[in-house]
């Protein structure tokens, strides 16, 4: 089970350690469930704030060091037996898939996300607090590695020339296409790659499809493919997270993650499909 309702929730909430993963430090400042700490995508789940990140070596989102992340488990008071839910206000688009992965991969395996995220947790009648919870600080969190799998450019580049596995960008169709971009200096997308949505993981309501759907979506796009065989990544490594989600709510487990996503990629000399593409010398500054 990957997934708890916001009633389950409700019902739950001393017992659980809660984390609001919305993007903007501010929208949680402003109001957040109660109990709950703010997991930083920029901050806590990548080094984009590090003074020497730089968007074409691992893009826009980079994955920080395990020790690192792994300390920072340690701040928000998780352990290995702790219960922890997260949420954004994306049905999990932005950055809760991607915390609840990052945790997975850490060997945490007590991590549900929030069906619905914050509108669903408020329309079960919880409500918002500006009081930040103390931190109850444990050491740690035991882990030396990831334990789920990433690769990197030159795996990604073996796996879109390889007839037995697929590679999976899930950013919005245009942006696949090349109609438009507004995050990333260049439109488009890798040779090779599959296109599928990350938003058609969820019902109009903002809430999972349910297992048998997903699994009958991804069986459909693998076409026969082992799910192990896939690779997944969109612009920057978070929304990727909200599909392998998906995946594992359809029993559809042991697909990889390209961190660095279109956003390495696209400033890198390798080959693309887009429109408007500018010299290679250019994109080694952007």
């Amino acid at each position: 089970m990957s997934l708890i309702s916001a009633a389950s929730l409700r019902d739950r909430l001393a017992s659980i350690r809660l984390l609001d993963a919305r993007q903007d430090p501010a929208e949680y400042a402003i109001g957040h469930l109660p109990g709950a700490f703010h997991a930083d995508l920029n901050r806590h789940l990548s080094t984009a704030l590090d003074p020497d990140h730089n968007p074409a070596l691992g893009g826009r989102h980079p994955l920080p060091p395990v020790a690192r992340f792994a300390a920072q488990v340690g701040t928000w008071g998780i352990g290995p037996d702790t219960e922890v839910v997260v949420y954004d206000g994306s049905g999990g688009g932005n950055a809760a898939a991607r915390l609840w992965w990052m945790l997975r991969a850490l060997g945490h395996e007590h991590v549900l996300v929030l069906d619905g995220g914050l509108q669903a947790a408020l329309e079960t009648g919880l409500t918002l607090t500006v009081e930040r919870p103390a931190a109850d600080q444990a050491a740690p969190y035991p882990a030396d590695h990831w334990h789920l799998p990433v690769c990197g450019m030159d795996v990604v580049e073996a796996v879109r020339r390889d007839a037995t596995r697929k590679l999976l960008d899930v950013r919005a169709a245009e942006r696949w296409r090349g109609d438009s971009e507004t995050l990333d200096p260049v439109a488009g997308h890798i040779p090779g790659s599959l296109n599928l949505a990350w938003t058609d993981n969820l019902r109009p309501d903002g809430r999972f499809k349910s297992p048998e759907k997903l699994r009958a979506q991804y069986e459909a796009l693998l076409a026969g493919t082992p799910p192990d065989r896939l690779t997944v990544h969109c612009g920057s490594g978070v929304t990727a997270c909200h599909t392998l989600l998906a995946l594992e709510i359809a029993g559809l487990r042991g697909a990889a993650l390209y961190v660095g996503s279109w956003s390495e990629w696209c400033r890198s000399v390798r080959p693309k499909i887009g429109t408007h593409l500018p010299p290679p010398e250019d994109l080694a500054s952007r």
